[in-house]
């Protein structure tokens, strides 16, 4: 028998009982071939890829999340800054101004009066009082009992010992003048 034609008679010959490619795969499996067609797909991807596809998405998920969180949180912290950076130029330029305004001679010379009260030789100063403008000195609270060096000794003290008389105080303000009252009206006579 010769070898090149036992070969070729088989593949060549479909009477030989050699059945199509498609159909030899429909009687291994023992389906037809268009259920092999009906199984689940999502999106168009068979089930095993669409799993596939979801496990590499979710791997990409997760690679960019850290990144990304730390870009944003670096650029917040960023944001912040510029912030701070532009608050504390203006309190610079604020204190430069107050710098050279101190610096001034003139306005030394005006704070001088206004706080201190302070006139210059020669000048005589005056000071108004106006009735509601009077405050009474404050009083010095009177100094605190000695210390006998325990703090529970001194608060045991304080609590057993005699409760502080408080003073009336005298009235020390001063007194505003006395408006004398309009007099009576006289009858007869014409007001007006």
């Amino acid at each position: 028998m010769d070898h090149h034609s036992a070969a070729g008679s088989g593949s060549a010959d479909p009477a030989a009982g050699a059945a199509p490619p498609r159909a030899r795969t429909a009687r291994r499996t023992g389906r037809s071939a268009p259920s092999a067609r009906s199984e689940r797909t999502f999106f168009g991807l068979s089930t095993g890829r669409a799993v596939v596809l979801a496990v590499v998405v979710c791997a990409l998920a997760l690679t960019l999340a850290v990144p990304l969180r730390t870009y944003l949180s670096q650029r917040s912290e960023a944001d912040r800054l510029a912030t701070e950076q532009v608050e504390l130029e203006q309190q610079l330029d604020e204190l430069q101004r107050q710098k050279e305004q101190i610096d001034d001679p003139a306005w030394i010379e005006s704070q001088g009066r206004e706080r201190l009260g302070l006139v210059r030789p020669g000048e005589t100063p005056y000071k108004v009082q106006l009735p509601g403008d009077y405050k009474p000195p404050v009083k010095d609270a009177p100094p605190p009992p000695p210390s006998t060096g325990a703090w529970h000794s001194d608060l045991w003290q304080k609590l057993t010992g005699p409760l502080p008389t408080v003073e009336p105080e005298a009235d020390n303000a001063p007194v505003a003048p006395a408006v004398p009252a309009p007099a009576p009206e006289e009858p007869g006579v014409p007001t007006g």
